[in-house]
């Protein structure tokens, strides 16, 4: 039997008393939202987060002396990133009716709209309702919006199994607490998919002390969880949504026959942190154990139980899962979980490597029909000059009734599309402005990602989706000047150091820590399986090529055995890139021409000038014989001196 190890006196944080006033998720909002103000209290808006929400102020319009801009940003509640046509439209329609015009896919496969006023946001959070989606637990201390894989393939069962298991958990952990409707429909019943008999079963089942003896909240009572948590189920090799990112990830085990087994559990993940407070940390989750599918509802109660009771509720920087997992380690943390379970939890079945992969283009669905992967820059679906994304969008989904899947790096799965179909998507989206060949971008603005920042996002220190555009620019044309034009990595951004667009995977990751200033991290992967480190803990943006020159260089000088760029920071460590930084003089742009075109030349530190065919040689040679360029070349350069003297 486990017990709740939280004392009655153990001092806790300011939120969770309000989430004990609360009346389970209604007050003071509900009061607070029949009043003529533009916008919530403190209190209300820790309350308001619960049902998807969260109250921001548009900076760009602050006028002094004047009120804050205050507008509400609302977030679908979109397991696994479903979106029907019917809900789609909606959206669409809300963001220009109430909102700034945009949509924005999340990196955790929902959507968001910003600019929501206060007055507003009873008629918009009914619409969502009505047309089959949700916003509820989409922010809050409870469990977040499921992720899995989204390609839609019919042929392989375990994308399916993904995409079914994070729909019913995230039913489980859904609240019972009536006062989503109470509040945004006046207790209006509508019409929503059943859940299934076994989540239904499950999240009454107590054994161990894995319920809460609540009559509301069964698996959470009235405190819910000490902050957010996050789950993730995917499939073997599939690393489309950040698996090691998530408090929870499961990994769907199949037979050879393609039948359900069980799943893989990891567990501790997550990225948010607070500069210049060392304690907190990004961290990747750790492969837990084995479970089969019958028991796999119960296990997953039980770590939601560990966190719910030992996380801690007075430090909310200190509230995330991982920080159990890093305190008391693997085999403490499954040992308090199999108490709650009831049963010891199997080993960890072998996987294949991790891959990332985007599903962008045209592909084959499996059952005749046809899928096509949209990249959205930045996730944020707009309407911009010649870019007509949102018109382009609506017409289809409006004219097809297509489906879609959100991505975990905020781009756009359209399905079940009928073949005869093809060909009029593609005119629409051409006609619209729309990139339809995945290999026509830039794989530098491909896999990045940002998030919102500022001005709207009360976290954000700095610019983030607004100005990678230009940054990835200025490292393109940088790489191209190197000689590096073929060169490609994951890059990510964000306005501030909680993590929202997963710097800290990144191969390249900017991190807001002043205005016009950001953390350097280096040294993640393409397939998101090792976490960076922080390289410099401040840039200024117009350093930007004074910065990363010298890193390029030196990858260009001693890359091996085609590395990614992540791979090569790994490998010389921090300490030989800044040292090769410090001593590294600036290239200038030269250019040498032969009678029929001009020849690029590249030089060293040293301004030694290397034309491009004698480099490939070089090259070759650094790879062959496993040493820097700069080794051949300084043997090279002795022996010729030797024979002069």
């Amino acid at each position: 039997m486990v017990t709740t190890p939280i004392s009655p006196t153990a001092k806790v944080s300011k939120v969770e008393g309000i989430k004990e006033r609360s009346n389970y998720l209604r007050e003071p909002l509900a009061s607070e939202l029949l009043e003529d103000t533009t916008h919530f209290t403190d209190a209300a808006v820790q309350i308001l987060k619960f049902h998807g929400s969260y109250q921001q102020d548009n900076r760009d319009n602050r006028a002094k002396g004047q009120e804050k801009d205050y507008q509400m940003m609302l977030r679908t509640r979109s397991p696994g990133g479903f979106i029907p046509a019917q809900l789609y439209l909606t959206l669409d329609s809300l963001s220009d009716r109430y909102g700034n015009s945009t949509l924005r896919v999340t990196t955790r496969q929902g959507f968001q709209l910003h600019g929501i006023l206060k007055k507003n946001l009873k008629a918009t959070l009914g619409e969502i309702i009505r047309s089959m989606g949700s916003t509820l637990a989409a922010c809050g201390d409870v469990n977040r919006n499921v992720t899995a894989p989204p390609a839609p393939y019919k042929n392989r069962p375990e994308y399916g199994y993904a995409w079914e298991y994070a729909n019913n958990i995230a039913d489980l952990l859904t609240p019972q607490t009536g006062a989503y409707y109470e509040i945004w429909l006046d207790g209006e019943k509508v019409i929503s998919a059943e859940e299934a008999p076994e989540v239904k079963a499950s999240r009454q089942k107590d054994t161990n002390g894995i319920n809460k003896n609540d009559p509301i909240e069964p698996i959470y009572g009235q405190h819910y969880m000490p902050r957010k948590f996050k789950i993730g189920v995917t499939v073997p090799g599939d690393n489309s949504i950040d698996i090691y990112t998530n408090d929870l990830g499961l990994v769907v085990i199949t037979d050879a026959n393609g039948q359900l087994q069980g799943f893989n559990i990891l567990a501790g993940g997550g990225l948010g942190r607070t500069h210049n407070k060392e304690e907190t940390f990004p961290r990747m989750a750790d492969p837990i154990g084995y479970v089969d599918k019958e028991d796999v509802y119960d296990l997953v109660k039980a770590i939601v139980a560990t966190q719910r009771d030992y996380g801690d509720r007075g430090d909310r920087r200190h509230a995330r899962m991982k920080y159990i997992l890093e305190e008391w380690g693997v085999e403490k943390f499954r040992s308090t979980v199999e108490g709650y379970f009831g049963q010891k939890i199997a080993p960890y079945q072998p996987l294949p490597d991790w891959k990332y992969q985007d599903f962008l283009g045209w592909n084959e669905q499996g059952d005749g029909k046809l899928f096509f992967g949209l990249s959205v820059e930045n996730g944020r679906v707009k309407n911009e000059g010649s870019f007509q994304l949102k018109t382009a969008l609506k017409v289809i989904i409006e004219r097809f009734q297509l489906p879609m899947r959100l991505t975990a790096n905020h781009n756009i799965i359209l399905y079940d599309i009928e073949p005869q179909d093809q060909q009029a998507i593609e005119a629409i989206l051409k006609e619209h402005g729309m990139i339809t060949d995945p290999a026509e971008i830039d794989p530098l603005t491909r896999y990045a990602m940002a998030c919102p920042a500022w001005p709207t996002c009360g976290l954000a220190i700095t610019e983030s989706e607004r100005i990678l555009p230009s940054v990835i620019e200025r490292i393109r044309t940088l790489l191209n000047r190197l000689g590096l034009s073929k060169e490609q990595f994951v890059i990510r951004m964000t306005g501030c150091p909680n993590g929202c667009a997963r710097p800290y995977m990144a191969e390249l990751g900017f991190v807001g820590s002043a205005p016009n200033s950001y953390q350097l991290w280096l040294g993640g992967t393409a397939d998101q399986t090792r976490l960076a480190r922080p390289y410099l803990d401040k840039m200024a943006i117009d350093d930007l090529e004074k910065v990363l020159e010298p890193i390029f260089v030196y990858f260009q000088q001693d890359q091996q055995n085609n590395e990614t760029f992540g791979e090569f920071c790994h490998r010389v460590n921090f300490p030989a890139l800044q040292a090769f930084s410090a001593t590294y003089t600036p290239k200038m742009t030269e250019t040498t021409t032969t009678e029929s075109k001009p020849k690029r030349v590249r030089k060293n530190q040293n301004r030694v000038s290397v034309p491009d065919d004698m480099f490939v040689r070089l090259k070759e040679a650094s790879e062959t014989e496993k040493r820097p360029m700069n080794q051949i070349i300084n043997a090279a350069l002795e022996a010729y001196f030797s024979q002069k003297s």
